[in-house]
């Protein structure tokens, strides 16, 4: 007799969203004179340079302390703040107008979105610790700064304010709600541009936030259907611009997907669901149709190849659908921005990869749908068994460009470490896009090659391929392994976001690839 498993099993229900609702505004207000909790204010090592009298040479930095009466400079001095990178000093004032107020480092310099994006998550964790209900940021270099870029520096420190406070408490018995309600621009400007990328945080903070909510359910709560069914949610509250169809066994099965058929049919409770989400301009004509590919294994125990042993992290494999909840929080910021020009087909082949007597073994042979014969060497290698026939569908969409995300290897973490994602693909012209739209959201890409010659050690002596070559080079060799899935004349990159996706201190999802999609979207549109 087959053991049924409960749907909801250990009587689990997740809370409501706690995702932040905060109110960002752009303000012409004097720093000295703002009102609120918290008054944060960004230096590079240049501001914080005093002259012999102790006093800082820094115009707004003097003014700020000559109304504290000095005690900002006293106070840095004792506290050894140089304005090196990560560096924050907060005190608590009286008989002002605020109630507090910080100085947050950026280093030597501040040049980069990246760097924005990191203040941003400090001011957050100042703002937490004090329960502040009202933060203003501003900048002591703002006047060397351009008009042009001012409103991007907002929107990056923006994100990385909603990044830094959202804290995820579904799933505790006693949550505490998130204090923080508005955040004041102070010095940057208030015109139009501004008050348009600021929205544009918000968006992109949305999605960032939906991704993390994603990736940090357990799989007990997030099956593949109910993936399917918060894809389904997204169409509903923007169903003038998102349609999806949800493919359930029976029909994949009809569109020969026996790549990813291997991983999931045999072998779990919870059934596959093939997930197809567009996205249509509300208006005007299409010039450019893009596909957006997610790995969505709601969780992997590495099948026969069982992850054991106290580094097999198997206890956090409920991340390993990381590309596809990255390339769903994209869906909903860019549900909500409504670029138009562009058309965008959103794939995932989601499904588990757990152990039965009738699961896949290491030895069989599948058919992807485009015909080729894979020997499975590796069980554990299955998100690419997946993304492949996610990929075939892809090109079929009449897609121009393609970009896949998934938490492939751990070959990448060896390689680049916890923060950065690598990028492959043939094209240079889509390897431009991409690691400039990365560069202007803040998140961190690494191009690596796409080694042919190595595509040698993937030759299976019974079929057309293997699905895993030798330990060396690991993501190179999964990247290959990918190409043989994707039109030549269809532009590709493969993101392996097996590093940035999940932060290992805080053990949670870090919603990471949202800002970058985002980015290379709108550098596409009309």
């Amino acid at each position: 007799m087959a053991i049924r498993i409960p749907p909801t099993l250990g009587l689990t229900r997740p809370g409501p969203s706690n995702a932040p609702k905060i109110t960002f505004a752009a303000k012409d207000t004097d720093v000295l004179e703002w009102n609120g909790d918290l008054l944060a204010v960004g230096v590079t090592e240049k501001d914080v340079v005093k002259d012999d009298n102790n006093n800082f040479t820094n115009p707004l930095l003097q003014k700020l302390d000559a109304l504290l009466g000095g005690l900002l400079a006293e106070a840095s001095s004792e506290e050894d703040f140089s304005g090196k990178s990560g560096q924050a000093i907060v005190l608590r004032v009286s008989g002002l107008s605020f109630k507090r107020v910080g100085l947050f480092a950026l280093g030597q310099s501040a040049s980069r979105a990246a760097a924005f994006v990191g203040l941003g998550e400090a001011i957050a964790a100042a703002a937490q610790a004090s329960r502040a209900v009202s933060v203003a940021f501003a900048l002591a270099f703002s006047a060397d700064l351009s008009d042009e870029w001012k409103p991007a520096i907002a929107s990056s420190i923006a994100i990385g304010i909603v990044n830094g406070i959202f804290d995820d408490n579904r799933y505790r018995s006693n949550p505490k709600a998130t204090v923080l309600q508005s955040v004041d621009v102070l010095g940057l400007g208030s015109g139009a541009a501004m008050i348009k990328r600021l929205k544009y945080a918000q968006y992109v903070s949305s999605g960032i936030v939906f991704v993390r909510e994603l990736v940090n359910s357990p799989a007990n709560i997030l099956t593949p259907g109910q993936l399917a069914a918060e894809v389904l949610n997204l169409t509903r509250n923007y169903s003038d611009v998102l349609s999806a169809r949800i493919f359930d066994e029976e029909e994949i099965i009809e569109m020969k997907m026996g790549s990813y058929l291997g991983v999931t049919a045999a072998a779990t409770a919870n059934p596959p669901k093939f997930i197809h989400l567009c996205y249509k301009p509300p208006s005007g004509s299409v010039s450019a149709k893009l596909g957006l590919v997610g790995k969505g294994i709601t969780f992997d125990s590495g099948g026969y190849n069982l992850k054991a042993g106290s580094g097999s992290n198997i206890e956090t494999m409920k991340n390993d659908m990381g590309g596809a909840g990255a390339i769903f929080g994209a869906a909903k910021a860019i549900a909500e921005i409504k670029p138009l020009g562009v058309e965008i087909h959103f794939v995932v082949a989601a499904c588990e990869n757990m152990i039965s007597a009738t699961g896949m073994r290491p030895s069989d042979i599948v058919t992807a749908a485009n015909g080729k014969t894979i020997e499975v060497n590796n069980t554990d290698a299955e998100g690419r068994l997946c993304l492949a026939d996610a990929l075939i569908y892809t090109c079929k969409q009449g897609v121009d460009k393609i970009i896949d995300l998934a938490t492939l290897t751990g070959a990448c973490i060896t390689a680049l470490g916890p923060s950065v994602a690598a990028a492959f693909t043939p094209s240079e012209e889509l390897a431009n896009e991409v690691l400039s739209a990365a560069e202007r959201s803040g998140e961190k890409l690494w191009r690596l090659p796409i080694e042919e010659s190595y595509w040698e050690s993937m030759k299976s002596g019974v079929a057309d391929m293997v699905n895993t070559g030798p330990s060396q080079g690991g993501a190179i060799t999964a990247a290959l392994f990918l190409k043989q899935f994707v039109d030549e004349n269809i532009q590709w990159m493969h993101l392996d976001i097996a590093g940035p996706v999940w932060n290992t201190k805080k053990s949670v999802g870090t919603g990471f690839g949202v800002s970058t999609l985002v980015e290379w979207v709108l550098k596409n549109a009309s």
